[in-house]
């Protein structure tokens, strides 16, 4: 029988292989070398090919697309539900396999080589950030010892090393002052590579359409504009904003408190649930009287006289709730579509992208 259907489980090494006829009958298991991985596919009859979305996948999905197949590549939380026994390769090629046959099955769009190497400036430029901040640090915490006490933000620790390098006598020991002059020198080394990158962003970004549009949205610059038109390569797979918020890790929350349905608000948030923020009378109430209440609602429920004692978890909205409101939330799981993590991301991008409300 023809293979029609093939599911690959990715490896540094040995890859397996489950392929499938038009009847789903198995047809191929197989394991190989990932030297041998193009030379056996290039002898196929072009058919579906199947891959998680992880690390090299991108890689080996623009080299298997070469060869005429049409390969498909599934978040890995999509084909969990698919492994039939014990988690092992030949499980998982299996249920990839399976995951890339169905019809309502969520895809995630192949990226060039470009936009994984602009990518690939963001997570180099992310990482010299984390190392330039614990320099500051150290830096900072050192000279404290010696009571030179630097105010709050980088360009204090900057004047202090500008003293440091003078002639002029320090109070800082010689030893000392030798290892926070290294500390320095790295301090620039980082400035400059730092620097170096986001010209590299910036004329990527005068070439890119789509970047320079994202930058006209109100609070969007280029760095943020430039990891967006690298992460999403085909807007198109989103059929609403409410789905391109999901994939940058943002929840949509729905409040209907007593507020009619024409003024009901959707509400983007960073946390990792809902907040549970009190409204009175439509209107919402800051941050810490809705705190204060909470406060009081949760000291309530450990009276034992309280009549929703012992009842377990209490909803927001019941009889601890001073407004005496009730709150109904909906939200959507966290439909990442790739192995890039956006959630950093501006949750107001999605307009830049002409996506349908």
């Amino acid at each position: 029988m023809e293979m029609t259907t093939l599911g690959i489980d990715l490896a540094k090494s040995v890859f397996q292989l489950h392929g499938v006829d038009a009847a789903g009958a198995v047809v191929l298991q197989k394991k190989l070398r990932r030297g041998a991985v193009l030379d056996f596919l290039g002898k196929l009859d072009p058919c579906l090919i199947g891959m998680e979305a992880c690390a090299t996948s991108h890689y080996w999905a623009r080299e298997i697309t070469a060869l005429g197949h049409d390969v498909r590549l599934i978040p890995p939380a999509y084909v969990k539900p698919y492994v039939k026994r014990q988690k092992n390769d030949m499980a998982d090629a299996e249920a990839i396999c399976e995951a890339v046959t169905r019809p309502n099955m969520r895809f995630v769009p192949i990226k060039s080589e470009e936009q994984q190497s602009v990518l690939v400036l963001h997570r180099s430029r992310d990482l010299l950030m984390r190392q330039r901040t614990m320099m500051l640090n150290a830096i900072r915490a050192h000279l404290a010892e010696f009571g030179n006490i630097a105010a709050q933000g980088p360009r204090k620790v900057v004047e202090l090393v500008t003293e440091l390098r003078s002639e002029k006598p320090s109070a800082v020991p010689e030893f000392a002052r030798v290892g926070l002059l290294a500390l320095a020198a790295q301090l620039d080394s980082l400035a400059t590579a730092i620097r170096d990158i986001e010209r590299q962003l910036l004329a990527w970004h005068r070439q890119n359409p789509a970047s320079q549009r994202l930058e006209t949205i109100p609070g969007v610059g280029v760095i943020t504009a430039t990891a967006l038109a690298a992460s999403v390569p085909d807007p198109s797979v989103f059929k609403s904003g409410r789905q391109f918020a999901a994939f940058l890790g943002v929840r949509s929350v729905s409040r209907t408190d007593r507020v009619p349905a024409r003024t009901a608000t959707t509400e983007l948030v960073r946390g990792q649930g809902p907040p549970r923020a009190h409204l009175e009378d439509g209107q919402r109430l800051p941050a810490t009287l809705a705190g204060h209440r909470r406060d009081l609602g949760d000291k309530a429920r450990r009276n034992d006289r309280h009549p929703n004692r012992g009842l377990g978890k209490v909803t927001h909205g019941s009889q601890t709730d001073p407004a005496g409101h009730r709150c109904h939330c909906q939200q959507d799981g966290a439909h990442r579509l790739g192995h890039d993590d956006a959630s950093r991301m501006l949750p107001s991008l999605s307009n830049g992208l002409n996506l349908p409300e």
